[in-house]
């Protein structure tokens, strides 16, 4: 195994990001929501407010879950958010693209460079393997937001948007290994399965 960085930030996002009905929908993504530990489950994640478990909206157990399989988790790079920022500007802060973890890294990352799956190791010995690793594809909402402009994007900017933003540049979905429950922590380490 590589280690590759070590977890930076924990949320969850407590309702979908995506505010409206097309054509006018918009990215928001005031539902997220910081959290001091997740715990992964077959389902999803979930996070705590220190009285009530909260679900993930992609968590399959969530009312208004917007699971579609291959979503219930999902995570990103601070080297990505840098690239971002570059790119788009300082309105992209860290975690605003709604993973569920956020892995503080230099370098950045595409899914090849990834392995067969994502292992985050606890300082108590707590393991979490992430598998089934994907691209999380940025929708035309969030491509939107990152322009940060008043007005739709023509047709060329947006394809130049998506565009720049896939590849795991927006961050990368997964689920958790075959096995008991999980809990993630900031300072975890990360480590590449190759």
């Amino acid at each position: 195994m590589i280690e590759i960085g070590l977890v930076k930030h924990l949320q969850i996002q407590r309702s979908s990001l995506k505010i409206g009905q097309k054509p006018l929908r918009y990215y928001d993504p005031a539902p997220l929501l910081a959290v001091p530990g997740l715990r992964l489950t077959p389902s999803g994640a979930a996070g705590s407010d220190g009285t009530h478990e909260l679900l993930d909206v992609h968590n399959r157990r969530h009312a208004d879950t917007r699971n579609q399989g291959p979503n219930s988790l999902s995570f990103g790079f601070t080297s990505h958010y840098t690239a971002m920022r570059d790119r788009f500007g300082p309105h992209l802060a860290d975690g605003v693209a709604g993973e569920n973890i956020l892995i503080a890294s230099d370098r950045t990352f595409t899914l090849a460079d990834l392995g067969t799956a994502l292992v985050i190791c606890g300082p108590d010995g707590r393991v979490a393997r992430l598998v089934d690793l994907i691209v999380a594809a940025p929708c035309a909402e969030f491509s939107q937001f990152a322009c940060f402009s008043d007005m739709p994007l023509t047709p060329g900017e947006l394809r130049t948007a998506l565009q720049f933003l896939n590849d795991g540049v927006r961050g990368f979905y997964a689920r958790l290994a075959d096995g008991p429950d999980a809990e993630v922590h900031p300072g975890d380490r990360v480590f590449v399965q190759a």
